[in-house]
């Protein structure tokens, strides 16, 4: 051991040498810089790892949404809204500090014609989500949006004649296209993050498995009847109007329900054998409660299941019908007032027992309705009059200075709270954030008169006439580890600096 140590020692010293003639060739400013660099980036971890142990530094961030809108001019839009919490706490806020921020994070020319539809994939542990646009060019384009909110000063800001920001995302990129369909696509759905379910004007609905995205399974509906009513808009000389227009799959995923063009009806499908297990047709008392008249097409535009399964909405194009799962009868009746077109229709997450849907009109107004009453009590035997359920209160509309339809929502729930932010688009272009609590939609129970609720929090305008939107929280990390905005940019400063001390050197010599 003795003679070991003492090679040990040689082996050290003689490489000792070398080491010091490396560190000398280096310039002295070099070394000065590290030197003064060490403690800011000691500073830096201790007030990180500060901020961690506090855990109060989150509850600080502002909230950050991703916003991906589709519209009549083929383009996929995607942005980032970071809304200041002291615009949540208090909305009645116009300090600088409190205004919603807006960064563009990717522009994607998607289609060849207008997109129609889009969906999102659930939330995972994954960084990412799959986004699913349709279109009339019977093109299903899928990509993968990053759930991390954008890094501010994380490189050189880029110009742009736009009034947002852009803050681009490597990870935001597209995947391909899927050709399952032969006609324009209609709607689109992941009711698990394996599973995508489309449907389309060719009367079918196609289910693709995202891990490879192939075709497990092909749904086809059958042909609607001609029965001497005119033809559709989408439909070309000497065809009848065909087509799926929604589907609503149950939360166990074993049944689903489709409305289609052309037919007077819903079908239901059982998802364990791919077959259909029934058709319901809708009465002529019930389709006249709805606005549906005689010569209109008493079709259902829009199909949804509550949060718990029991009952589901079939939506027309001045109301909505309320029926139960048990034994598929209509139990009460959704109209607005005044009569308007409805287009998007969604469930809040169900708070003291009460189901509330909320609807979104062609009179620029979301409307609130609670069919909590109607969804406890069973079907009434006779379906000639049909209870109306309430709306308790209103969003957006005159009284807010919106006056355009709200073509598409979404309902983003703010995390570590009861409240939400709802993300409304319009086809003028105007893409508006509204702060809603469910305290303030409880407050409007028993009142005749539906209550303005909701606080606007942000606005952008995106030139597009938009078509379809989808809205989510970021709450993902890049990557395993914490990114410092300020290294990227010092170790540039560090080798710009090292290269010009290089062709100085280069030059004395």
């Amino acid at each position: 051991m003795p003679g070991a140590t003492g090679k040990r020692k040689r082996e050290d010293a003689a490489a000792r040498p070398s080491a010091l003639k490396k560190a000398a060739s280096k310039p002295a400013v070099v070394a000065k810089q590290k030197t003064t660099a060490a403690p800011a980036k000691a500073a830096k971890v201790q007030t990180s790892s500060s901020k961690s142990q506090n855990g109060n530094a989150s509850n600080d961030q502002p909230l950050s949404i991703q916003v991906v809108t589709g519209s009549y001019e083929r383009v996929l839009h995607g942005f980032t809204a970071s809304i200041p919490r002291q615009a949540l706490s208090n909305s009645n806020s116009n300090d600088e500090e409190s205004t919603t921020t807006f960064s563009d994070t990717f522009l994607f020319a998607a289609h060849a014609s207008s997109v129609r539809c889009l969906a999102l994939s659930p939330p995972t542990e994954s960084d990412k989500r799959y986004l699913a646009t349709g279109s009339s060019d019977e093109r299903i384009n899928v990509y993968t949006i990053s759930t991390a909110p954008p890094i501010s000063n994380a490189s050189k800001k880029l110009p742009s004649l736009a009034q947002s920001s852009i803050s681009e995302n490597p990870s935001n990129r597209s995947l391909g296209s899927l050709l399952h369909h032969d006609r324009a696509i209609t709607r689109l759905n992941f009711p698990a993050k394996g599973k995508l379910f489309s449907s389309a004007e060719d009367n079918t609905i196609a289910i693709s498995r995202t891990r490879d995205w192939t075709a497990l399974s092909s749904i086809k509906a059958p042909m609607p009847k001609v029965q001497g009513r005119p033809s559709g808009d989408t439909a070309g000389p000497g065809e009848i109007p065909m087509g799926i227009n929604d589907f609503a799959i149950h939360p166990s995923q074993k049944l689903m329900l489709s409305v289609g063009r052309g037919e007077k009806s819903m079908r239901l499908w059982n998802l364990m054998t791919g077959k259909k297990a029934g058709v319901l047709t809708f009465e002529r008392d019930v389709l006249n409660q709805v606005g549906e008249g005689k010569f209109s097409s008493g079709e259902g535009r829009r199909i949804l299941f509550d949060e718990a399964g029991e009952n589901f909405v079939v939506g027309f194009e001045r109301g909505a019908v309320v029926f139960g799962i048990d034994d598929s009868r209509p139990k009460a009746v959704i109209k607005t007032t005044p009569t308007t077109k409805l287009h998007k229709m969604q469930f809040l997450q169900s708070t003291e027992g009460k189901i509330v849907l909320s609807v979104s009109s062609e009179d620029g107004r979301v409307l609130f309705f609670d069919v909590t009453k109607a969804a406890a009590e069973p079907a009434p035997e006779d379906s000639k009059a049909l209870p109306v359920c309430q709306c308790i209160a209103q969003l957006g509309g005159k009284a807010a200075n919106v006056s355009g339809r709200i073509k598409d929502f979404e309902v983003v729930q703010i995390p570590n709270s009861s409240d939400m932010v709802i993300v409304t688009a319009s086809s003028d272009g105007a893409v508006r954030l509204w702060k809603l609590s469910p305290e303030a939609i409880a407050a409007t129970e028993g009142s005749s008169v539906p209550t303005q609720v909701g606080d606007l929090v942000g606005a952008l305008e995106t030139g597009s006439r938009i078509t379809c939107l989808g809205a989510f929280a970021m709450d993902g990390t890049h990557g395993n580890t914490k990114v410092d905005p300020d290294d990227n940019v010092a170790d540039e400063a560090e080798e710009e600096e090292e290269e010009e001390e290089e062709e100085s050197d280069s030059d004395e010599e």
